[in-house]
């Protein structure tokens, strides 16, 4: 099963990134522009929470629905079921500095033509979508954790 990885030091409190990347509004400030997260009922992040993200692409509209299968505080992570099987896990360790955000998006295509198609044309765009989400997260949490001090 691939496991795309990839980390960044915030200059804030785990509590301000972890702000990030379970409230809904701040989310849509550093998601990808064309990725809408919605509720299935209330939004939670409490385990067995359900949403689902949507990929804004015309016609097909390609959607994972998700459910939180762990949450603690600094850590939460998503089980997804869609065009990708798999979990989407988010841990903040603070240190000195701040706080590491380290992200693991480990995942199946089932539908061995889809898997071909990402495997050919769309992982690349993936890791480095991912990587530039968590450029803009980290942006978001630098400015909230500048709020929780002023």
């Amino acid at each position: 099963m691939p496991i795309f990885e990839q980390s960044i030091q915030i200059k804030a409190s785990a509590t301000a990134v972890d702000k990030c990347i379970t409230d809904l509004e701040l989310m849509q400030r550093w998601l990808n522009p064309l990725l809408k997260c919605e509720p299935m009922g209330v939004w939670g992040t409490s385990v067995g929470s359900k949403s689902r993200f949507t990929i804004q692409i015309p016609v097909i509209k390609p959607t994972l629905k998700n459910t939180v299968l762990a949450r603690e505080p600094g850590l939460i992570v998503w089980g997804f079921d869609g065009f990708f099987k798999g979990k989407d896990r988010w841990e903040c360790q603070p240190n000195e500095r701040g706080t590491r955000l380290i992200n693991s998006f480990e995942f199946n295509i089932p539908n061995r033509t889809i898997a071909w198609g990402f495997d050919k044309f769309a992982a690349k765009w993936t890791k480095a979508d991912m990587e530039a989400q968590l450029r803009r997260l980290k942006l978001v949490a630098e400015e909230l954790h500048q709020s929780f001090d002023d």
